[in-house]
């Protein structure tokens, strides 16, 4: 186990393959996988495969896994051929965060209103 890896987090369980999950994409920093609950009929969740909880706890030395996120969002986004998307980082619980491993949802193949919320 990752010395980053939280024993209890639900994204670090499915990243380390301990539960099931329908993977588009993985590499040696990055895991998409399709959401459980899907809010839109293209949802895809993007993790990181180091253990950070929050965005707001992102620091300098995470940039460039912060861009790897982004970079295999684009890819996943490509490959589902997605023309047009909303991607959406929730911070907090107050903010709709509900599991406490940064991540990032795709969420595709509808017309989104805005303000969202």
């Amino acid at each position: 186990m990752s010395p980053d890896a939280d024993p209890s987090c639900l994204f670090c369980r499915i990243v380390r393959k301990e539960i099931p999950a329908k993977i588009v994409f993985e590499d040696e920093r990055v895991l998409a996988f399709h959401d459980v609950a899907p809010k839109a009929p293209t949802h895809v969740i993007v993790v990181p495969k180091t253990h950070v909880a929050r965005l707001s706890e992102a620091g300098d030395e995470h940039a460039a896994l912060l861009g790897a996120c982004l970079v295999a969002l684009i890819g996943v986004a490509r490959m589902l051929s997605l023309d047009s998307y909303r991607v959406v980082v929730n911070d907090g619980a107050e903010a709709g965060q509900s599991v406490f491993h940064l991540h990032l949802h795709l969420l595709g193949g509808r017309i989104f209103a805005w303000p969202p919320g």
